[in-house]
């Protein structure tokens, strides 16, 4: 298949071969889309590197997403090696480890506006960075999480700021959808990932999805490769600020 040829696409939050990021940015690749990529400092550029050298991307740079500079430095070096931008893919988020235990109640003060401004405020930051380059149909994806609609045990903190990043999306399509951009989420069930193990009880969650979900299973991070090849493709050139839940059904049962 061929369903992003022609397609250059930006993407931020690749941490090593097993993220959801990489299943995307791999799937892109299948189908036809020139990639570039950036990494979140030192410690990561060792892992994203050579990611970036196997799916042939067209750049890699460091870019922390709460530094404006950061980011217009990655909107220029698109500009000059894309001219245009047709797909953003956002999957960032960060909060510190002592939130995401415990009472949420207990959330210290510096600890939420981390986590707002990595995991929610980035998105923003970079749409308004990169609007004077985004082709006239561009795609904006964003990942986030059951917890930010219902309250998970010890997603605490991180659950607030997936809600913001979900209403982001929304404001955000509004504002973008008069240039053609379009601005969606997918919501993805619980996958073992680097950002996933800093969850305390991670494997209780994970054993609830296949014990409870209608399709009996865990999703896999090619199951929301798909979903994302799909909103990033002009297949769902219609479909804008939207939430699409890539979790095996979880999230339509009650009691």
């Amino acid at each position: 298949m061929d369903l992003l040829k022609g397609k250059n696409a930006v993407i931020f939050g690749v941490a090593n071969d097993k993220s959801i990021a990489y299943a995307i940015s791999k799937a892109f690749k299948e189908n036809g889309a020139t990639l570039g990529f950036t990494y979140a400092g030192e410690a990561l550029k060792k892992r994203v590197e050579p990611i970036s050298e196997e799916l042939n991307g067209a750049f890699c740079l460091q870019c922390d997403v709460s530094k404006d500079e950061d980011i217009a430095l990655t909107v220029e070096v698109a500009k000059e090696k894309f001219g245009k931008v047709d797909i953003l893919v956002h999957s960032v988020a960060f909060a510190p480890q002592e939130a995401l235990k415990g009472r949420f109640v207990d959330t210290p003060r510096d600890a939420f506006k981390i986590a707002l401004d990595i995991s929610a405020y980035s998105l923003v930051a970079l749409c308004k960075a990169y609007e004077p380059i985004f082709s006239q149909n561009a795609s904006v994806i964003t990942l986030t999480y059951y917890g930010s609609v219902k309250v998970v045990q010890n997603y605490n903190v991180m659950g607030v700021a997936k809600a913001a990043l979900e209403s982001s999306v929304r404001y955000l399509a509004n504002d973008l959808g008069g240039n053609g951009v379009r601005v969606n989420a997918i919501s993805a069930g619980p996958i073992k990932t680097l950002a996933a193990s800093g969850i305390s009880g991670f494997r209780t969650i994970l054993s609830q999805i296949e014990e409870r979900a209608p399709l009996k299973r865990n999703v896999t991070q090619e199951d929301v490769a798909k979903a994302a090849l799909f909103l990033c493709s002009d297949l769902s050139n219609g479909v804008t600020g939207d939430v699409l839940y890539v979790d095996s059904g979880y999230n339509i049962l009650g009691l």
